[in-house]
């Protein structure tokens, strides 16, 4: 029965394979190496040569106070751009999906999602240029107006400020995509019902538009949560600087100070691995509770 039903569907087998093949070799081949993070690893005499140390790089990682400051700033990082970028796209896909005007929508789309396909180095490029102390054309305006120049990337709480908003340009339109899928979804005529009982426009946003993508929303903001302690290296390696290194360095910049600068591998794998063991731990709490609190969950 198995044999017949793999020879009718042989297609879709196919199909499933390959991206079965990639996660086989690029996502589970490399768990091979977390035997790093307890080996003094050498680089000439590789993982199964090098000498077992069990958990004394561990005691190292979390004996050091660099660690402590990356990770405080990758949580804060993490949890700031939650509150910011998380309901930008949310925001961005209603609006979108309340114009009514197709070739308006269309040119909206596009100029919004063009940040996404942008590189973090060029939009760096862009940030020194706009906001640079010195040559910034944002500060170059606020001078000739008889305004002081304001320290967009040279002081903590401006660069904080600089660093989220920078995100939101970058990702908010491409956020939008999965929820203006989720949209197109729903039923036209609830809006219609909604419409002829009266309900004004934020009425039916409110009763319509938002319950009907609460599954994306809440799915979204679970995968989210398990990224709170993982952080991009490329956006604050780029855009921070040694002014503002007491915000800007997160563990990504850390594990490139360690791994390749240092040559200290065990120790970045250290990182690596605790980071992977925090993120599994938030995603299944966040599940749980979302599963208590609003019946919605991913697993």
């Amino acid at each position: 029965m198995t044999i017949t039903y793999l020879k009718r569907y042989w297609q879709l087998y196919a199909l499933i394979s390959l991206p079965l093949i990639y996660f086989l070799i690029f996502r589970y081949g490399p768990m091979y190496g977390v035997q790093i993070a307890f080996k003094d690893f050498n680089l000439f005499q590789g993982i199964n040569g090098s000498e077992w140390i069990g958990f004394d790089a561990f005691r190292e990682v979390f004996g050091m106070r660099d660690f402590y400051t990356t990770l405080r700033n990758t949580f804060m990082l993490n949890f700031l751009d939650l509150l910011v970028s998380f309901p930008a796209p949310i925001l961005l896909a209603i609006m979108l999906y309340e114009v009514r005007f197709k070739w308006f929508k269309k040119i909206s789309q596009t100029i919004l999602y063009i940040p996404h396909f942008i590189s973090w180095v060029i939009i760096g490029g862009i940030v020194y240029q706009l906001f640079g102390n010195q040559s910034g054309m944002v500060n170059g305006v606020l001078e000739s107006m008889g305004f002081n120049s304001i320290p967009f990337l040279t002081e903590k709480n401006p660069w904080l400020v600089t660093y989220l908003f920078t995100g939101v340009w970058q990702s908010a339109g491409w956020g939008t995509i999965l929820y203006l899928a989720a949209l197109t979804g729903v039923n036209k005529e609830l809006f219609e019902a909604a419409e002829i009982d009266g309900a004004s426009r934020l009425k039916r946003i409110w009763h319509i538009t938002l319950p009907s993508i609460k599954p994306t929303i809440v799915t979204l903001l679970i995968l989210n949560l398990g990224h709170m302690v993982s952080i991009g290296f490329d956006r604050p390696y780029i855009i921070g600087n040694t002014a503002v290194r007491e915000y800007s360095d997160v563990l990504s910049t850390f594990v490139y100070r360690v791994g390749l600068e240092s040559g200290q591998y065990t120790l970045a794998t250290v990182v690596g691995l605790f980071q992977a063991v925090v993120g599994l731990i938030f995603v299944l709490g966040s599940n749980y509770i979302s599963k208590r609190a609003t019946g919605e969950g991913i697993l």
